[in-house]
């Protein structure tokens, strides 16, 4: 019910009205399912921008941080992010990736819609960067349909140390499910997860028209 009021009486509404939102590609996203939306991740306000423009309900993962915080505080930002459709998880410690995968499948065996950042985190200069296999194993342990879905000009609304997004058109190009039913049941070859991801990537940059670099991004935020 929170998301449902977000999304079409709060701030679905407002990000329309000034944003100007435009999404392409729309038919390519299924009606029903299980579906792994994977995208480039260039702001923040990605996973508020992405959700609006689609007609299913997406869940993201988010660190747990986000809902454990004090006071009045602390109860307005849990609520908001499970009303935006953000889902708990501990990123600390060896367990974090297991702990997102199960989170993620849990989604998925509902049959619902999941968001995925393949780079982990947010590109630092608006380039597209290696994605991490953990996207991988959730496609193929899970059988997910997956969706290709790409962010347009969000880091020039709101770049990396910005805290109020500029005004200006944002866009949302879907592309068509890709199909990685021969690698079914091979979740635990890193060779294939590799493959599976890359391939991923590829489609991403076709979509985006980003450039690729093949290191994670992580490695140069944490260098600059």
């Amino acid at each position: 019910m929170l998301y449902w009021i977000f999304k079409h009486l709060i701030i679905g509404p407002l990000l329309k009205t000034i944003y100007r939102p435009w999404v392409e590609g729309s038919e390519n996203l299924p009606a029903t399912g299980p579906v792994i939306l994977v995208g480039n991740h260039l702001s923040v306000i990605d996973s508020f921008f992405m959700p609006v423009m689609v007609d299913r309900r997406v869940y993201f993962l988010a660190k747990s941080d986000y809902f454990t915080g004090k006071g009045v505080k602390g109860w307005l930002v849990k609520n908001f992010m499970l009303g935006v459709g953000q889902l708990p998880i501990d990123r600390s410690g060896g367990k974090a990736s297991e702990a997102s995968l199960t989170t993620g499948l849990s989604v998925l065996d509902r049959g619902d819609v999941l968001g995925i950042y393949p780079e982990g985190t947010r590109s630092p200069d608006g380039q597209l960067y290696r994605g991490r296999t953990g996207v991988a194993r959730l496609v193929l342990e899970s059988g997910a349909t997956v969706v290709p879905v790409v962010m347009i000009d969000t880091e020039k609304a709101m770049p990396i140390g910005v805290k109020i997004p500029r005004i200006r058109r944002i866009g949302t190009v879907i592309g068509k499910p890709l199909d990685f039913s021969r690698f079914s049941g091979m979740s635990a070859d890193r060779f294939v997860l590799r493959s599976v991801t890359d391939e991923i990537m590829l489609e991403i940059q076709k979509l985006s028209g980003q450039k690729y670099v093949d290191v994670y991004a992580s490695s140069v935020r944490a260098r600059g």
